[in-house]
This record gives structure tokens, sequence and C-alpha cells, in this order.
């Protein structure tokens, strides 16, 4: 008989379970038993709960993006003006808790999922166009073209992460912000509206 109130607590443990062996692994190719065991339950228990593997990584991808989402709302309260808000984002995305290898693994490997997943695309989507969207709100006082700025930035996050899970050149969370930061500095001062 199962036992009442157990879900959450073995869907959570099941998702950290496979943040930490894809971490491990740097790959996908993690198996659902290597996760339950890790979790401390059955590989069966696991398929009960989520059903697949694929269903298993989005969560983990969900989960991330939960715990990412709730630091970027943190760190945007107090109606910061719009350099502020773009740090803001920035220092969110290499804070300690998003960038350790487990995550920064898991990330890579969401990118390869959504080729092949519908549901890590849209899971994707929606990341990026609250990231772009964040950025934009920030740099539309600042620039003539917010789009291209903020696409600009978005794209050095993610060229940040995919070389530090590579081990190439690898930067600490503060040391990825400032080259950042340099950036934003760069485009707001490059634009013709500061000129």
């Amino acid at each position: 008989m199962p036992k009442i109130g157990m879900e959450p607590l073995r869907r959570a443990a099941l998702v950290e379970a496979a943040i930490i062996e894809i971490g491990h692994a740097g790959t996908l190719d993690v198996t659902v038993s290597q996760i339950a065991r890790r979790a401390g339950m059955s590989s069966a228990l696991a398929h009960h709960y989520f059903g697949s593997k694929d269903q298993m990584l989005v969560a983990a991808m969900r989960h991330i993006l939960t715990l990412f989402g709730a630091e970027v709302r943190a760190a945007l309260q107090g109606n910061p003006t719009p350099l502020q808000r773009i740090e803001a984002l920035i220092r969110a995305s290499f804070s300690t808790r998003n960038f350790q290898p487990e995550i920064i693994a898991a990330w890579l490997n969401f990118y390869v999922q959504a080729q092949t997943s519908a549901e890590a695309r849209r899971l994707l989507a929606i990341y990026r166009k609250r990231l772009h969207s964040n950025l934009r709100a920030g740099f539309r006082p600042l620039v003539r073209d917010p789009d291209i700025a903020s696409e600009t930035i978005g794209a050095l996050i993610d060229g940040v992460y995919i070389r530090q899970s590579l081990h190439d050149d690898a930067l600490a969370g503060g040391d990825a912000v400032s080259l950042i930061l340099a950036s934003v500095t760069r485009i707001i001062e490059a634009d013709p509206r500061t000129s």
C-alpha cells in the first residue's frame, strides 16, 4: 500500500537525482535505474512517477527553470533601474545555485534534448523568451536596438555555460558576471543614443 504524501517527496528526490546523474555523466546517457538508485528507490517506482526517462529529464529542467525564475524575480524586486535590471539577470544566471557543474551539465543536455523532445523545446523557448523580454526591458531606455543588445547578452550567457561545460577556460561565477557586464557596458557606450 502506497504511503500517503510520499509522491511529492519521491518526485523531488528523482528530479534531484536526475540532475546529479547528468552532472556526473556529462550526458543524457544515464538510465532510469541509475537515477532511481541515487534517489534510493527502485526503477519501477521511478517509472511509476514519471512514465519515462524523458519525462523525468523534462521535470528536472522544469525544476531548474523554476529555481532560476524565483531567483530572477527576487533580484528584480524593488523597481531597479534599467542597468540594475540587466545586472540582476546576469548575476542570477551565474549565481552559486545556478552556476554549478550539475546544473551546467543539465543545461547543456537540455539543449540537446530540445532537438528531439517537443516538451523540452517548449520549455527552452519559454526560458529564452523570458530572458530576452527581461533583458529587453532593461536595454530599452539605454540603446537604440534593445532586441540586438538582448540577443547578444543572451548568447554570451549561453556561450559561457557551453564553455564551462567543456571545461575550456572555466570561469568562476563572479568572473563570468564581470565578463558579461563589461560587454553590456561596451554595447551601451557604442550605441548612437549615448554618443
